[in-house]
């Protein structure tokens, strides 16, 4: 069994990073604290072929694989923490469930400018009411002749403020069976965007409101029976968030550990300290543990769809790997790494994002917990009992 990646993967991972050191390392504070997406970037990386790596090239993208996409986004990511969320939105997340299920008329009027670096597509997914109780959602799509006729309202959509086009989970009609999705583009009445608000790591999303929103049935990505096959599609998009988590705190690993070798206390080097000596060596274990279980999840998915217990603990280890890697960089490095002046702040606040979004660290111990058992554990309330 061989945990190393191959010859020509390592030669792809090289080649991204020297992209990335080259092109994008500099800046890399400004860039994490700026508010805007960095468009800049997006091309750049669609330049050089970062976008669009699953999907197949007669849609326009390089046809690789779960592993090669992985090995892109940690390749940038190590390098510029911000720039690694532009390769992930090109290859994971609603993209790549809009290219799994899109129709060729979908396709051919979407992926040109999402491939480009154009455009951002943003998932329109968690409601008021509804978060990690996804199949609680509301937001109605009423049959009207050749329409839908949308209703409702979204929350915490992760490119929300700057996308043009929206993947919006809807319910044709009641239960599980009745959720499906539709395309909905920026600027068509009765779709307004709401006042932008701020994460704690910076990023912007708005409030998605539909109000008698008509969308005709051209735009419809999954109908009634379609949430299945869309949340088995999203274990892909944890993949994408589990790789950054890992990157990103190795990147904080990376920062503090050139610091320890350079900065000196008591007349000597911090690394002579026995204390931050540990501090480094759990971080490196965490790290390297999480990443192996994040590429056996991608592998074991071979052409097809990662597993989702494969999925749910490669997310649970590169989510706690990454933030307790981010935590421990910043306090060896003190005030200079609690400053906006460096990264490593910034990766704190980001891992800690992703311990949330993509499914909780809770949501995720249940789904583990039910592989371990083989069976299910509903976190609904039981029902009344009739009497």
């Amino acid at each position: 069994m061989d945990f190393n990646l191959t010859e020509e993967q390592q030669l792809f991972f090289d080649t991204v990073s020297k992209f990335a050191r080259n092109e994008l390392a500099n800046g890399t504070a400004e860039r994490a604290n700026a508010r805007q997406y960095p468009w800049d970037v997006a091309q750049k990386c669609a330049k050089y072929g970062l976008l669009g790596i699953t999907i197949p090239e007669k849609d326009g993208g390089v046809g690789g694989t779960l592993v090669d996409a992985i090995i892109a986004i940690q390749a940038v990511a190590e390098q510029c923490p911000r720039s690694g969320d532009v390769v992930q939105a090109g290859n994971f997340g609603p993209i790549r469930t809009f290219s799994e299920f899109a129709s060729e008329q979908q396709k051919a009027r979407y992926l040109p400018d999402l491939l480009s670096g154009k455009s951002v597509i943003s998932l329109g997914m968690t409601e008021p009411d509804a978060g990690s109780a996804v199949t609680e959602l509301a937001t109605s799509a009423v049959e009207d002749g050749d329409h839908f006729v949308i209703n409702g309202a979204k929350i915490f959509g992760t490119h929300s403020s700057e996308a043009s086009v929206f993947l919006v989970y809807v319910r044709y009609g009641p239960g599980l069976d009745g959720i499906g999705s539709i395309l909905i583009e920026k600027e068509t009445p009765g779709f307004t965007i709401g006042k932008s608000s701020r994460f704690m790591n910076g990023e912007e999303w708005s409030p998605l409101f539909f109000d008698n929103c008509r969308i005709h049935r051209d735009n419809v990505l999954l109908g009634p029976g379609g949430f299945k096959r869309q949340i088995a599609g999203f274990n892909i998009e944890r993949l994408g968030n589990s790789a950054r988590a890992v990157a990103v705190g190795r990147h904080a690993f990376n920062v503090a550990r050139e610091h320890a070798l350079t900065r000196k206390q008591f007349g000597r080097p911090l690394c002579e300290f026995q204390g931050l000596q540990w501090k480094f060596a759990e971080m490196a274990v965490r790290l390297e543990s999480a990443q192996l279980l994040l590429m056996r999840a991608a592998v074991n998915a071979g052409d097809g769809l990662p597993s989702a217990q494969d999925t749910a603990m490669a997310k649970l280890a590169c989510n706690e790997a990454g933030y307790f890697a981010a935590n421990e960089a910043l306090q060896i490095m003190g005030g200079l790494g609690f400053s906006e002046e460096s990264t490593v702040q910034y990766c704190l606040r980001r891992t800690r994002g992703w311990m949330i979004a993509g499914g909780s660290i809770e949501i995720l111990k249940n789904r583990i917990a039910e592989g371990i058992f083989e069976r299910r554990f509903p976190q609904a309330a039981p029902a009344p009992t009739v009497r």
